[in-house]
């Protein structure tokens, strides 16, 4: 089955092409600055395997232009990889939140639709752009079924004692406030590759207990006991939890008031403060980016480098804190943009972890190889595996979009 994998942001539309059963990137690409000026700066990248990559040009004052333009670029004669529209069997789209709604990927309907629309409130930045791109493709595609993968679903097993916050339970009730998590599917992917290595290793898939760590511009965690979460750091929004690029992850709440009271900002501009300028671009004043903050501590920036101690510290103090709430840890999953690529920040959350069995191979470590099944940087001898996965959240929409359109 061919799946058309769709993740539109506000003045984005990424976009993979995947053939299923061989599980097969056939192209993929992404239309930038959608809407931005009109549309009249936007730009289509463009990868087809074994071809050079292409950038194109062209106003895209919407998501439904941009669409069209992504269309045509997938059926061109000199880099589609597609002859025909009709090829598409379906299209699955990242859907941010779901709210309470949703614990699992759904075909898209007027309820579905309606139900993103309700829990729109609880992510305004993600979900009125998510809905774009569906209403783009019903529009451009009206036959072909479409799905919904949720961020939020993979973490909607969390008990109560995980969810719920030390506020009155009305606020729960009334307003839905509550701990969701994100990244759900991309913690999804890596802990099914890790459960794999597992079980050759001897350890059945319903006693794995697994940390996984998605670390990038945003970074999450989750505590995974046989296959299911049971907790993980983001929590009503994206902005709870490990420090970010921009974010400042957890912090006390009065915080937020002293802002206001002491400096005299309004609300808008203390939650751009907080989501847009802390985390590592804050504390280090010289980017977002760890690459950046990384060359500026090697060159003697004392902020840079505490802002890479921060960072590492706070990923330590969660793999500990769900070592407990897991009762043991056999494997901890570094994944995404930083955990795929900096051994330095890997070293530092796993060395001094020897008390709970983690012994990090310093040279395997160093030497990380890209392994879509994973790659161990931990010792023979420990007791503890440490893989590095590469993440695939747009495979992993497209294994539940052919699954439940197969089911149709």
């Amino acid at each position: 089955m061919i799946v058309l994998v769709v993740n539109c942001g506000s003045s984005s539309l990424k976009y993979e092409l995947i053939e299923t059963d061989a599980e097969q990137s056939l192209a993929s690409g992404v239309a930038d600055r959608v809407g931005v000026n009109g549309g009249t700066d936007a730009v289509l990248k463009h990868k087809r395997p074994g071809c050079p990559d292409i950038e194109k040009s062209k106003p895209m004052p919407d998501h439904e232009v941009a669409l069209d333009f992504v269309l045509e670029t997938l059926t061109a004669a000199d880099c589609g990889a597609i002859k025909d529209l009709s090829e598409i069997h379906a299209v699955g789209h990242r859907v941010v939140h779901g709210g309470e709604n949703f614990s699992e990927s759904v075909i898209i309907d007027g309820d579905v639709i309606a139900a993103v629309e309700e829990v729109s409130k609880l992510a305004p930045l993600h979900n009125p752009a998510n809905l774009m791109g569906i209403h783009a493709c019903t529009k451009r595609l009206p036959d072909v079924p479409q799905v919904a993968v949720f961020d939020t679903a993979f973490h909607q097993t969390m008990q109560p004692k995980a969810y719920l916050y030390g506020l009155p339970y009305e606020l729960y009730l009334e307003h839905g406030i509550r701990r969701y998590g994100f990244h759900g599917t991309s913690h999804r992917y890596v802990t099914l590759v890790a459960a794999r290595r597992l079980e050759e290793a001897g350890i059945p898939a319903e006693d794995q207990k697994i940390v996984t760590c998605h670390l990038g511009n945003g970074c999450s965690m989750a505590a995974v006991l046989g296959g299911v979460s049971i907790d993980t750091t983001m929590g009503l929004t994206p902005l709870e939890g490990l420090m970010m690029g921009t974010r400042c992850g957890d912090l006390d709440p009065a915080i937020v008031t002293y802002l206001h009271d002491k400096l005299s900002l309004n609300s808008p501009e203390v939650d751009a403060l907080l989501n847009k300028k802390c985390g590592l671009l804050g504390v280090s004043g010289v980017s977002s980016d760890m690459r950046d903050v990384k060359k500026a501590a090697s060159e003697g920036n004392m902020r840079a480098q505490a802002a890479i101690e921060i960072f590492a510290y706070r990923v330590k103090k969660y793999v500990a804190a769900y070592s407990a709430a897991l009762h043991g840890l056999d494997a901890i999953v570094f994944t995404a943009g930083i955990g795929e690529n900096e051994p330095m920040v890997r070293r530092l959350v796993c060395e001094n972890l020897a008390y709970l069995g983690v012994l990090l191979d310093r040279e395997r470590n160093e030497n990380c190889a890209k392994e879509r099944d994973g790659f161990d940087i931990a010792r023979p001898n420990s007791q503890v595996r440490v893989y590095v996965i590469p993440t695939n959240e747009e495979l992993m929409i497209a294994r539940d979009t052919a699954e439940l359109v197969a089911s149709i």
